[in-house]
C-alpha cells in the first residue's frame, strides 16, 4: 500500500511526496486525508490500481505548500504562486480553515492592519456592509447587493427591482437574506433569500395579517441559533412590528405587533441574545424623533425590558442615541451618540437612565461636513465604534480606548462589520471598503 509503519507516499501530478500518517492527521477528520484513514488513522485498504503510492491528479506545487503547512503549521507561499490557485486547492483537500488560521492570527482589534481596499461597483452611497461567516462580505448600494467570497472575488450581483435595500444578512456561507422597501401595488413580500454564489432568488418571505398576505417593507434583520429569522416590518394596515420566519421552511411563525405608543416596525437594529433568548429591538434618531430600545421575549409574547428617551429633557443634541448593542455578560445595553460618547443602561432596571462616558471634548471641532452616524459592534470581548473616518477599539471592564483604525483617505465610514476573523469598513464618499486583518504572531 506504499507505506511502511506510518509512512505514506503520494504521486501528485507526477511528483512523488512522502510523509507520515501523523502529519496527515493534522488535517483533521473532515479533510480529504481524513477520508483516506480509519478511526485510528490507519490507511484504509483502498484499490489504488496496485501502485505503490496514492495518485492525486492535482497541482503538485500547491500540494507541497499545503503539506508543509501540515508539517509546520506555517504558510509559506512562493512569490510566483497565485494565492487564488492555492486557495482553490485548499478547498479541494478540505484545508481552507488551516490556510486561514495560518494566514490570520486570532482576531484582536488592537493588532488589526489594513490588508486591502476594494473599490465599489455601484453609484451612490453604500447602505450596509455585512461580513460573511467564512471571511467574505456583501455590500448593499441602493437596490443592488454585491457579494464577495473570502478570496474577495466578486460573485454575480443581486440586482433587485425595488426602491432600496434596507438590510442584508448572511444566513450561512451559501445564503443571503435581503430586506427591501415594498413595491406599491405589487403585493409581494419585502424580504428574500438569495444564493451567495449565483445571486439566484431561492425564496420569498411573506407577512400574513388576519389570514391575508400583505405587502410590507422589511427593515433590520437578525438570526437566532434556533434557526429563526427576525425582521422589522412596516405595512399599510396594522402589520407593524417584528416578523419571525423559520430558516428551513421560509414560513412565517410569529409576529410581535407594535404596542400603542411604541416603535418596532421602524427598527434600525435587531440583535438576538442567545443567553436570554430575547431579541433586542432599537429604533433610533433620526428615523424617529425619540429613541426606543426594548427586549422582546417571543415565548411569553411580551416586552420584558424597555427604555426610551421620550419625555426626558435633552439639553444638548449630543445625547441623542445613534446606535445600541446588548452586552449580556454585564447585563447592560451600550449606546453611542454622534460624538462617540459611550453610554450604558442597566437592563436589570427597566427605564433606567444612561450612564454616559464622555469623549465629546476630543471630537468637537473635528466633525466633517457630512458625518456618518456611529455604529457599534462587540466581538471577542472587545467593543468597536465607528466615528467619521476611523473605528475605535475599547477594552477592559471600563471600556478604555486602546486603539483606532484609520487609513489616510476614503472619507467617513458609514458602516462596518466583523466576521471570519476580518473587519470590513465601508466608506461613504469614495464608495470603497477596507479589509482589516490580524497578522499571525511572530515565530520565535
Amino acid at each position: 500500500m506504499g507505506y511502511r509503519k506510518d509512512r505514506v507516499r503520494f504521486n501528485v501530478g507526477g511528483r512523488i511526496f512522502e510523509t507520515t500518517a501523523t502529519t496527515l492527521a493534522n488535517a483533521g477528520r473532515n479533510s480529504l486525508f481524513g477520508a483516506m484513514f480509519d478511526d485510528s488513522w490507519n490507511l484504509q485498504q483502498l484499490d489504488n490500481n496496485n501502485s505503490n503510492d496514492y495518485f492525486i491528479d492535482r497541482n503538485p506545487d500547491c500540494f507541497a505548500v499545503l503539506l508543509d503547512l501540515l508539517r509546520t503549521n506555517e504558510l509559506c507561499v512562493p512569490t510566483n504562486m497565485s494565492e487564488k490557485l492555492l486557495y482553490r486547492e485548499a478547498v479541494y483537500y478540505g484545508l481552507l480553515d488551516h490556510v486561514r488560521s495560518a494566514k490570520w492570527g486570532p482576531f484582536d482589534g488592537n493588532r488589526l492592519w489594513l490588508s486591502r481596499t476594494v473599490a465599489g461597483q455601484a453609484p451612490g452611497d453604500g447602505t450596509a456592509i455585512r461580513a460573511g461567516p467564512d471571511g467574505g462580505c456583501c455590500v448593499a448600494h441602493g437596490c443592488m447587493v454585491h457579494v464577495y467570497d473570502w478570496m474577495l472575488d466578486e460573485h454575480p450581483t443581486i440586482n433587485l427591482d425595488y426602491q432600496r435595500v434596507n438590510d442584508v444578512g448572511w444566513l450561512d456561507s451559501e445564503n443571503i437574506v435581503v430586506s427591501v422597501c415594498e413595491r406599491l401595488g405589487r403585493g409581494d413580500g419585502g424580504m428574500g433569500l438569495f444564493s451567495s454564489s449565483s445571486g439566484e432568488l431561492r425564496d420569498k418571505f411573506q407577512v400574513s395579517h388576519e389570514n391575508q398576505v400583505k405587502s410590507f417593507t422589511a427593515g433590520a434583520l437578525s438570526f437566532s441559533s434556533d434557526y429563526k429569522i427576525f425582521s422589522s416590518c412596516k405595512g399599510r394596515s396594522n402589520e407593524y412590528g417584528i416578523g419571525v420566519w423559520d430558516q428551513i421552511t421560509g414560513k412565517q411563525t410569529d409576529f410581535f405587533y407594535e404596542p400603542l405608543g411604541w416603535s418596532l416596525g421602524d427598527a434600525d437594529k435587531l440583535q438576538w441574545l442567545n443567553g436570554s433568548n430575547c431579541l433586542l429591538v432599537a429604533t433610533l434618531f433620526p428615523r424617529k424623533d425619540n429613541c426606543y430600545i426594548s427586549l422582546l421575549d417571543f415565548r411569553e409574547k411580551k416586552m420584558v425590558w424597555s427604555w426610551s428617551d421620550m419625555g426626558a429633557p435633552i439639553m444638548v443634541d449630543e445625547k441623542r442615541v445613534r446606535d445600541a448593542i446588548a452586552m449580556e455578560e454585564s447585563n447592560s445595553i451600550c449606546v453611542v451618540n454622534e460624538y462617540e460618547d459611550l453610554g450604558f443602561i442597566d437592563i436589570r432596571n427597566s427605564g433606567g437612565s444612561v450612564r454616559w462616558s464622555s469623549r465629546s471634548k476630543l471630537m468637537k471641532g473635528k466633525m466633517p461636513d457630512e458625518p456618518c452616524y456611529p455604529k457599534l459592534a462587540l466581538h471577542e470581548g472587545q467593543l468597536f465604534s465607528s466615528m467619521n473616518d476611523s473605528i475605535s477599539v475599547f477594552c477592559g471592564p471600563e471600556w478604555v480606548l486602546t486603539s483606532r483604525l484609520r487609513r489616510s483617505h476614503g472619507g467617513s465610514i458609514c458602516d462596518f462589520s466583523i466576521g471570519g476573523d476580518r473587519l470590513f469598513a465601508l466608506h461613504s464618499e469614495e464608495n470603497v471598503f477596507d479589509i482589516w486583518e490580524t497578522p499571525p504572531a511572530p515565530i520565535i
